[in-house]
């Protein structure tokens, strides 16, 4: 991985945003507007995560900034009592980057969800991931699409029964973080809604990251997709399904850690009975390491049917930022050459349109 030495610090994702001495609470975050989302959406929960998270940062809340796109999550921006912006389908990455490019004193947030995200707006999150640009990515994930009524998603099972697939969806569904890590993004974490603790842990990490900071968010649909996750809630049930990563510890997992994480043919990663292979043989998890494959293995080990679900932070690496060079790039010139916009405008590289 190529990376362009700017001469700068070593810059974290907050660095240049500006800070309050003031203490703040988590209701200092609400915003007067009424939530609206339907009884029992995990929305509820991620806002309130969110809120109850931010004044740890100690940042402005006039700094801070939360611009979504469309779908149920995209309401996110009225909750927040910061800046933000209710944008265009699919489309916030790419207002999201012109923020962190002309303000480097912003904490840009996108909130999306995975029709959002992963459909008309695919395109925008896979370039926005790849050129690093300083944005922390919340993705909620229901597996449907909520807003329009319960179609299936980019996300949704192959088989599911939904009003635009009466007979069972065809499609091969997206895992998201298969697909940020393919894209090479510098964080990538995965949480439950139910699991407040882990869900503020994966945003702590993400927000104090310089870059591209994706999280999944695994979020129940009461009315169009209920109990999608509900076996990840189960406290049994989630024991033998839910394996959680710690930077710098081994993967085990189960009622009595009687499961481990172990390589497994060339860069794979399968999952082993300890008492089979031996402690020794369980893969210590760094988040750090430069090649993404190591991080792309873990996100194959989750399966559609949630029999093995990876959650934490997958990937944490430094890698220059877009905005960060972009604004490298434009000191650099103006020091090179003055802008000289009269001789732009009347120079060579200019055409005459003829009319008859």
């Amino acid at each position: 991985m190529t990376t362009i030495d700017l001469g700068l610090p070593e810059l974290g994702g907050l660095a240049g945003v500006p800070t309050t001495d003031e203490p703040q609470k988590a209701k200092d975050y609400k915003s007067d507007q009424e939530v609206r989302w339907c009884p029992g959406c995990g929305d509820y929960i991620v806002l309130n995560a969110v809120q109850s998270f931010l004044p740890s940062l100690g940042l402005k809340r006039e700094n801070i900034v939360f611009v979504s796109g469309i779908g149920c999550s995209s309401r996110f921006p009225y909750y927040m009592n910061t800046y933000g912006m209710h944008s265009i389908h699919g489309r916030a990455p790419a207002i999201a980057t012109g923020l962190a490019v002309s303000r480097p004193d912003l904490s840009v947030w996108v909130v999306t969800g995975d029709g959002d995200a992963l459909s008309i707006g695919g395109n925008h999150l896979i370039h926005t991931l790849r050129r690093n640009v300083n944005l922390k990515i919340l993705l909620f994930n229901n597996r449907i699409y909520g807003l329009t009524k319960g179609q299936y998603s980019p996300t949704s099972e192959t088989g599911k029964i939904t009003k635009s697939t009466p007979a069972g969806s065809l499609d091969h569904p997206f895992n998201p973080v298969s697909l940020a890590l393919g894209a090479e993004a510098s964080f990538v974490g995965r949480a439950l809604d139910s699991d407040k603790k882990g869900l503020t842990e994966v945003l702590r990490q993400a927000a104090e990251h310089r870059g591209s900071a994706l999280v999944e968010i695994y979020q129940n649909c009461p009315i169009f997709n209920d109990g999608a996750f509900d076996v990840l809630k189960d406290a049994d049930d989630a024991k033998r399904r839910i394996i959680n990563l710690e930077h710098g510890k081994p993967i085990t997992f189960g009622v009595d850690g009687e499961y481990g994480v172990v390589r497994s043919g060339f860069a794979g990663l399968e999952v082993a009975k300890i008492s089979e292979v031996g402690m020794e043989s369980v893969v210590v998890h760094d988040a750090t390491l430069e090649d993404p494959s190591y991080a792309f293995a873990l996100s194959r080990l989750s399966a559609q049917d949630l029999s093995h679900t990876v959650t934490g932070v997958f990937r944490n690496v430094k890698r220059t930022t877009y905005d960060d060079a972009a604004r490298d790039q434009v000191e650099k010139a103006k020091a090179a050459k003055p802008a000289d916009l009269a001789a732009l405008l009347r120079g060579k590289d200019t055409w005459t349109v003829l009319s008859d």
